[in-house]
């Protein structure tokens, strides 16, 4: 420290406990002054933390890198990249590090810290672009961060361009291995083409690879979640037959998805066959289909058992219990597992809190809930936005607004972002609680600031206002749609009807349903009858018919509310007998279109 003070008498030094700031400084005298220090000390590296110029600072990771101090170098780089994170960045930081470094191993280590902090930050396209700049340099990525790289691209759905980079590794030494090829299995198999993740297991042997059991497991796990539960069957025991163990892992997925589909006898079976001692995983397969067959009673019995097979239950068997007395409705047994499941020793989970934050949420237990929230953060668990979202649909219930922004504050404090649910959630809150122009505000800023709202977003605020009698604002909303862009759906169109027939404004309201069925919506029942109650309350009766007949010719029939509604229209036109008329005209109009019925099954019909 006494030589760094030393080393420019225009430096400011200012010495923290663990950040060191200094201002008045040349960048170049300080990448020479750093390069002369080290070769004097080596101990210059623990001079950490500081925030300089572009080189000063990497010329500092050249030197932590040098004394294998990289996880120190990860953080500076990462701040590297946060900072310069424009559309030229990686040229900028890498031809910076180049210009900085001495020794070719210690840039190689550089570089591939570099590419993988673009990927860690979900800057997919520029640790692309940096990985294939490394040819100007001679250098690429170590295989860990090809691998990483590989399998953020696979699950960004961007397999054209991984393929692309798959290829540029070989080229570059990087021999393909078993582990590589099974990320590209994982996502055919996720996009649920099983016969293309095969025929690469298949073709594995052309690239001197021989298919391992990871493979296997990953086409027997996919094939049980899609239900095809006899080729995942067939494919086990050929796996027996090439002379693989059958490790537990792939027995269990077979197991589970014959649960899932409630198919016990065959999965008992298999568990038979195959000699598989019992553990915790598959009881909870049990348990869970029972569970959801809401057959508590045969699942607590099962639950029970557990300790006669020396089997201790574990997190995941108390709150699958849990899970299904919620279903159930009975709080009480949901207490007593919760009070067991402590008692055992097992530290309840985030989905445990999950399950018992909802329970008390149904029941609009707003005190007990936000208990076991202050529960859940004092045993040291991040609540995750499934959680929240839940807290905060009935704070909207309950009319606590100021709790519900509370909530999305401490939510950005713990790093949880806020998903389309919670904004969703949010505006409608607002909204059933009067302050529509505040939702339109977080509406707006969504948009602003990139985030994708959804229809159902777009549809509250339309709603809102629309309720109100501000059509304006409400067209507003429903254009600016085009610009995001997110095409309007039949629920759209029925917020803003209904405001419009509510208003009398049937002139409008015609016209927008024609710009509806001109964009290709089919219309359903409930918005028929909104337009036909609309123009029977100004006597368009009828108006009211032709869209009854529209209705039976798409093969949408009327119900007591269309029913109801042709009775008003009649009133209004003063009939004497408007309900028989009501009657008389619906059985016209359907035997107008082929459908002849009685009046009881014209009655049953209606209702």
């Amino acid at each position: 420290m006494e030589s760094m003070k030393m080393l420019d008498a225009n430096c400011e030094w200012i010495q923290g406990c663990e950040k060191l700031y200094w201002a008045k400084l040349n960048q170049i005298n300080m990448v020479r002054d750093l390069d002369n220090l080290f070769d004097q000390n080596s101990e210059a590296a623990l001079a950490l933390g500081f925030k300089s110029g572009i080189r000063a600072t990497c010329k500092m990771i050249h030197i932590l890198a040098s004394r294998n101090m990289n996880h120190i170098a990860v953080r500076l780089i990462l701040y590297l990249v946060r900072t310069y994170h424009g559309q030229d960045s990686s040229t900028l930081l890498l031809d910076t590090f180049l210009d900085t470094c001495k020794e070719r191993r210690v840039l190689k280590t550089v570089y591939s810290i570099l590419v993988d902090s673009y990927i860690k930050e979900g800057m997919l396209k520029i640790a692309l672009e940096a990985s294939y700049k490394g040819r100007l340099f001679e250098i690429f990525p170590s295989a860990a961060v090809c691998n990483s790289l590989l399998q953020a691209l696979l699950q960004s759905n961007q397999s054209d361009l991984a393929w692309d980079f798959l290829e540029e590794m070989q080229s570059r030494g990087i021999g393909m291995n078993a582990s590589v090829i099974s990320l590209f299995i994982n996502d055919y198999c996720i996009k649920g083409d099983i016969s293309s993740a095969w025929k690469l297991v298949v073709e594995m042997k052309n690239y001197g690879i021989k298919a391992d059991m990871v493979a296997y497991s990953i086409i027997v796990h996919h094939l049980c979640r899609m239900s095809w539960l006899k080729e995942a069957t067939c494919l086990l025991f050929k796996i027996l037959q090439m002379g693989f163990f059958l490790d537990s892992v792939v027995i269990n997925s077979v197991i589970d998805g014959y649960c899932k589909v409630g198919n016990l006898g065959k999965a008992i079976r298999i568990l038979s066959m195959c000699n598989l001692p019992l553990n915790n995983f598959l009881y909870n397969s049990f348990l869970t289909k029972l569970c959801r067959d809401h057959n508590m009673s045969d699942a607590s019995k099962l639950f029970l058992e557990m300790p006669e097979v020396g089997l201790r239950p574990d997190c995941f068997n108390y709150t699958t219990m849990i899970q299904g007395y919620s279903k159930a409705g009975d709080t009480k047994r949901i207490l007593q597992y919760f009070g067991k499941m402590l008692k055992s020793g097992n530290r309840p989970s985030t989905t445990t809190y999950t399950v018992l934050i909802d329970v008390n949420c149904q029941i609009e237990d707003m005190g007990m809930a936000e208990h076991m929230f202050q529960i859940m953060i004092k045993d040291g668990l991040v609540p995750d936005v499934v959680v929240c979202n839940t807290l905060i649909q009935l704070y909207g219930k309950k009319g606590c607004l100021h709790k519900v922004f509370k909530l999305l504050g401490l939510m950005t404090t713990v790093n949880i972002s806020p998903d389309i649910i919670t904004y969703n959630t949010i505006i409608h809150s607002l909204m059933r609680n009067g302050f529509v122009t505040e939702a339109r505000d977080i509406l707006d800023e969504l948009v602003q600031r990139g985030f994708s709202p959804d229809v159902v977003t777009f549809t509250s605020v339309i709603d809102g206002f629309s309720k109100r009698g501000n059509f304006e604002e409400a067209f507003l909303v429903w254009s600016s749609m085009s610009e995001v862009p997110v095409q309007p759906d039949i629920i759209t169109c029925s917020a803003l009807l209904s405001g419009y027939c509510r208003a009398r404004r049937m002139e409008e309201a015609n016209a927008l349903f024609r710009k509806m069925l001109d964009a290709g919506l089919r219309p359903d029942l409930i918005l028929y009858n909104t337009l036909i109650h609309g123009l029977c309350k100004i006597g368009c009766v009828e108006d009211a018919c032709y869209l009854v007949n529209m209705m039976v010719q798409g093969d949408i029939y009327p119900n007591n509310v269309t029913h109801r509604a042709l009775i008003l229209g009649f009133e209004k036109k003063r009939f004497g007998n408007p309900a028989e008329t009501a009657h008389s005209k619906l059985q016209k109009i359907l035997a107008k279109n082929g459908i002849y019925v009685g009046d009881d099954a014209y009655l049953s019909m209606v209702h």
